[in-house]
């Protein structure tokens, strides 16, 4: 190796100095990093352990290799220092730092199979400041893509969350709904924080999602749960008119019921049991807090889940009567048919003809039986209109 000159040896300190401090900027920075603050302040599991556990030993060795090379820098300034103008000796010693490997890295044991009966019994491993710089050059970009993906990961799930805990402290635990999406939030970002890398952009985003729209529904629920305590006696009354209601909509189904299987061949009609005494009873109940100032939203919520179970109460027993009065309107609008056909068999002059009159003997004697079979009746009018349309010679 030729020795460096005076010129070249400040040349390369200099060199040398600036990338130092280069580096020294840059692992500061590193070691503030928010990805490397959340590694070490969490014990990291899963998918985040596996990367974090090897790169925390390379991270490690930078700043070994950081230490080292600041010392060969400190033994070549103080060196250089002595004199305005180094000798022989002291350029030979400078060149060395500068240019060969004069730091000890490590000393490995030689297995003694390995050995000469004069050899070494170790191998020691020297490294200068190239290598050493093109290791670090080589490990600092992978470890800063970890912390990148991981800040990434744990920045996106706690900006996302800050308007849901903000919403749900001003709420507080007012209810099961509210205190189960808190935990979930509190689960997603201690799963943010112990295994980010678990968690994909999907994940994160669809999870907040459903957060969001669960707590909108909640916090929906509990706006129209305290307008229900604000307006306490109306919402009493309100509640007192649908059971009346829905008691008016049990007597017209049941009454529509017993007619339909008076006059129509069918089976037994399913009325669904009147709820009706049951829920009176718990509005009653209810109705005995007096002081909208004082009502629970617990009693609200029993309020309005009352509500709820009188209006799917009613909209059963309202398909029990469709279903009945479906059935006589389907009588009825046979009875208009076969009054249709009479008057068009009358009018085309075949009313008379015997076919006819036994076809319309049927469909009317059919028609009138207690009870009647609808879909008998239907084939019958239909053969009453394809004989006026052969008798007529015209379409009925």
């Amino acid at each position: 190796m030729n020795v460096l000159t005076v010129a070249e040896i400040d040349n390369e300190l200099a060199m040398r100095g600036r990338e130092n401090d280069a580096i020294t900027a840059t692992l500061l920075e590193l070691d503030k990093h928010p990805g490397l603050t959340l590694l070490r302040g969490y014990q990291s599991t899963g998918a985040t352990a596996a990367r974090w556990q090897p790169m925390r030993a390379r991270l490690d060795l930078m700043w070994e290799d950081f230490g080292r090379l600041q010392s060969i820098l400190d033994q070549a300034k103080a060196i250089r220092a002595r004199h305005a103008k180094p000798g022989d000796a002291e350029r030979a010693e400078l060149t060395r730092l500068l240019r060969d490997r004069p730091h000890e890295l490590s000393r490995i044991p030689i297995p003694m199979a390995e050995r000469s009966l004069t050899g070494p019994r170790e191998r020691v491993l020297f490294v200068g400041i190239a290598d050493t710089l093109e290791r670090m050059r080589t490990t600092f970009p992978e470890i800063a893509e970890l912390l990148d993906a991981v800040d990434a990961i744990n920045s996106r799930v706690l900006s996302g969350l800050a308007p849901l805990q903000a919403q749900l402290e001003r709420f507080g635990p007012a209810t099961t709904e509210l205190r189960a999406i808190a935990a979930a939030v509190t689960d997603l970002v201690g799963r943010s924080a112990t295994d980010p890398l678990a968690l994909t952009i999907h994940d994160i985003d669809s999870g907040i999602k459903e957060l969001t729209e669960r707590l909108r529904r909640e916090t929906e629920a509990l706006a129209q749960l305290r307008v229900l305590t604000e307006h306490w006696p109306a919402g009493i009354a309100e509640t007192t008119a649908l059971l009346d209601e829905l008691r008016a909509a049990h007597e017209r189904t049941e009454a529509t019921r017993v007619a339909a299987e008076h006059k129509i061949l069918t089976a037994p009609i399913p009325v669904p049991t009147d709820p009706g005494d049951a829920l009176r009873s718990e509005l009653k109940t209810l109705a005995a807090q007096r002081r909208p100032q004082s009502i629970p939203l617990a009693a609200a919520a029993a309020l309005l889940d009352l509500r709820l179970r009188a209006a799917e109460a009613l909209e059963q027993v309202t398909a029990a009567e469709q279903l009945a009065r479906g059935l006589l309107d389907r009588r009825a609008e046979l009875r208009g048919r076969l009054d249709a056909y009479q008057v068009k068999a009358a009018r085309l002059g075949v009313s008379e003809d015997q076919d006819v009159l036994s076809s319309n003997r049927i469909a009317t004697g059919l028609l009138s039986r207690r009870p009647c079979d609808l879909a008998a009746v239907t084939r019958a009018v239909a053969d009453y209109r394809q004989i006026i349309a052969e008798k007529s010679g015209r379409p009925a």
